[in-house]
């Protein structure tokens, strides 16, 4: 008896073991394949440490929005955040909601930080589900130093593409100026070598 529940809770365990990776899996991959596409623009990190190990740490310029309503709003929950593309195509948060929008509507699970309100208007501002995109390690130098050089640079433009499903969200790619920073990295190491 005292063997069949050993074997059995070992079984449950093992069975755990694969079950929550196996359903984390599962909805990033939903994401991938059933997601609207949505370009959110980058802007600079921290220069000096945005590349941790194998991923270029995001950081988005649009962190803070401005709602009419005087709803009480707090710091640390989750919220919805309703999309939309502006003029160039980007996307842009043009409201949040305490309540999730029905399946017709593009929007994310984020959580609000610091909010702000005076009598007309109430600024909140928000964290996305993601801010790193992960790379192949070989690539990684050349990629971060790509990024940061086209963050300094005013005339370049960085973003994220992000595949956008039920309010959940995952990096396809970085660009630098509509080239894949993957590919932005191979291209500069290939320079490197030509130069040693």
């Amino acid at each position: 008896m005292k063997r069949i529940l050993i074997t059995t809770g070992f079984a449950l365990m093992v069975a755990l073991q694969w079950f929550i990776p196996g359903r984390m899996i599962f909805y990033k991959e939903r994401v991938l394949s059933a997601g609207k596409e949505f370009r959110f623009r980058t802007e600079p990190f921290d220069p000096y440490d945005a590349f941790r190990g194998k991923y270029v740490h995001l950081a988005f310029n649009q962190t803070m929005v401005q709602l009419k309503d005087t709803a009480n709003w707090y710091q640390g929950e989750t919220i919805f955040a309703l999309l939309s593309e502006d003029s160039s195509g980007y996307a842009m948060v043009t409201e949040l909601r305490k309540e999730e929008p029905g399946e017709d509507v593009d929007y994310l699970k984020v959580v609000s930080g610091y909010i702000y309100q005076d009598s007309t208007v109430t600024s909140v501002s928000i964290s996305y589900p993601f801010d790193r995109f992960y790379m192949e390690e070989s690539k990684a130098q050349a990629a971060d130093d790509a990024y940061h050089q086209a963050l300094s640079d005013t005339s370049k433009v960085t973003y994220a593409l992000v595949l956008v499903h039920h309010g959940e969200g995952v990096v396809k790619d970085v660009f630098i100026d509509g080239v894949p920073i993957k590919q932005v990295a191979i291209e500069r190491q290939k320079q490197e070598e030509q130069v040693q």
